[in-house]
C-alpha cells in the first residue's frame, strides 16, 4: 500500500513498551554510510543485539573508523545483498546514485528500504519496487547526540513513517528499529514522508538555518552601521542567542519570557512583530509553496548536477562575512571556548 499524500495523522507517540524487539531480532541491517547518523545507528543497533553490517565503498576514509568500533564492513552492494533492512544514511544528494548502482540490483522481495529523511522518496528521485517495505526512522537530533544519549541510557526523540507496506510488518519493524537506536526511550512520533520532508525543508529555510542567520547578520550590521563596536554587536545579536534558545528549548516560549527581565519581555513582545512582520509571513508562505510544489527540490537537484556553482559562491560569501572574523577573535579570548574545545576533543577520543 502506497502512502496517500493527502493523509494526515494524529499525534501518536510510541515508547519502549510499544515496540517488539522480535520484529528485527533475527534480521540483518545494512547501514549505508558512517557519518553523523550512520555511525550512531550502526553502533546503537549493534549494542542492542542487532546484526549489523556497514556498507562503505572501497577506499572510504570511514572504513577504519567503523572497523575500529567493532563493526563488520562490506561494500554497499554486498551489504545490501545480505541484509533484510537497508538503512540509507548517505547524504541526500548521493542517494539516487547509490540506489541505482548498489541497492536496486540487490534488493529482494520482502526487504525493507529505510531512510532518515524523506526527500528522495517524496520527490521521486528514488522509486522502489512494489514488493519491498519503505519506511523512515528519523531521530530529531545530530548523530553524536543519538549515540551519546544511548550510551547514557537516555533517549532521542524520533519520527516514524511508513510509505509502502508490502509485507504487512513495516510499522512494527520500523518501531523495533527505533527502539534499538534509543528513540522510543524518549518518544517516537508517527508522521508521513510528505509531512516530514516538507516541514523539515521549510523549517531549515525559513527559521532554523536561513531565517535565524539572516536575522543575526542584519541585526549585527544595523548596530555596526550605527557606530557601535563589532564586539558588542556580536554579543547582542549572536552570542546571547544561544541563551535564549536554550530557555525556549527547556520550557517553551513562556518559560523564556518568564526567565528574562521585564524590560526584555516588554521590548520583545512589542517589537518582535515589527521586525518579523506580515511581510515575513508572506515570504515564508512563498518558501513553503516552493517546498510543496517541488520547485526547491528541482533547484537543488539541478544545482548539484551543475557542480554546485551557486552553492559554492554563497558558502564563500557567508564565511567571509565580518561577523565570522569578529566571532572567531572573541571566542578565542574567553575561557568558555577552551572548555568547549576540551569537551569536543574528549568526545572525539571517546
Amino acid at each position: 500500500m502506497t502512502e496517500d499524500d493527502t493523509q494526515t495523522f494524529d499525534s501518536i507517540v510510541y515508547y519502549d513498551d510499544d515496540a517488539d524487539s522480535e520484529a528485527i531480532a533475527h534480521k540483518t541491517v545494512a547501514v549505508l554510510g558512517y557519518g553523523s547518523q550512520g555511525h550512531a545507528h550502526a553502533q546503537n543497533l549493534a549494542d542492542s543485539g542487532v546484526d549489523v553490517v556497514v556498507g562503505l565503498r572501497e577506499g572510504s576514509s570511514s572504513r577504519e573508523a567503523a572497523e575500529g568500533d567493532g563493526l563488520r564492513v562490506a561494500t554497499p552492494a554486498d551489504a545490501v545483498a545480505e541484509a533484510d533492512i537497508v538503512s540509507v544514511l548517505v547524504p541526500d544528494t548521493v542517494q539516487p546514485d547509490v540506489y541505482e548502482n548498489a541497492i536496486e540490483p540487490n534488493l529482494e522481495a520482502g526487504d525493507t528500504l529505510q531512510f532518515a529523511h524523506g526527500f528522495n522518496i517524496h520527490y521521486n528521485q528514488i522509486q522502489p519496487p512494489e514488493d519491498v517495505d519503505v519506511t523512515m526512522v528519523a531521530p530529531k537530533s545530530p548523530g553524536h547526540l543519538v549515540r551519546r544519549n544511548y550510551e547514557n541510557d537516555q533517549g532521542t526523540p524520533g519520527l516514524l513513517a511508513v510509505y509502502q507496506d508490502a509485507t504487512g510488518e513495516a510499522h512494527d519493524e520500523g518501531l523495533a528499529y527505533a527502539a534499538a537506536i534509543g528513540c522510543t526511550r524518549a518518544g517516537v512520533v508517527e508522521t508521513s514522508f510528505r509531512e516530514e520532508t516538507e516541514t523539515d525543508l521549510f523549517g531549515e529555510q525559513a527559521v532554523l538555518c536561513g531565517g535565524v542567520t539572516s536575522l543575526v547578520k542584519q541585526g549585527y550590521e544595523t548596530l555596526v552601521d550605527a557606530g557601535y563596536s563589532p564586539e558588542m554587536a556580536y554579543f547582542e545579536c549572536l552570542n546571547e542567542l544561544k541563551l535564549i534558545v536554550d530557555l525556549m528549548y527547556e520550557d517553551g516560549l513562556g518559560g523564556m519570557w518568564d526567565s528574562v527581565s521585564d524590560t526584555a519581555e516588554y521590548g520583545g513582545l512589542t517589537q518582535g512583530d515589527v521586525v518579523v512582520d506580515e511581510h515575513a509571513r508572506e515570504n515564508m508562505e512563498e518558501i513553503l509553496e516552493k517546498v510543496q510544489n517541488g520547485q526547491f527540490a528541482r533547484e537543488w537537484i539541478a544545482e548539484n548536477q551543475a557542480g554546485r556553482p551557486s552553492y559554492t559562491q554563497l558558502r564563500t560569501a557567508e564565511k567571509n562575512h565580518e561577523i565570522e572574523e569578529v566571532g572567531e577573535e572573541l571566542r578565542g579570548l574567553f575561557a568558555w571556548q577552551e572548555e568547549e574545545d576540551e569537551d569536543e576533543t574528549a568526545e572525539v577520543k571517546a
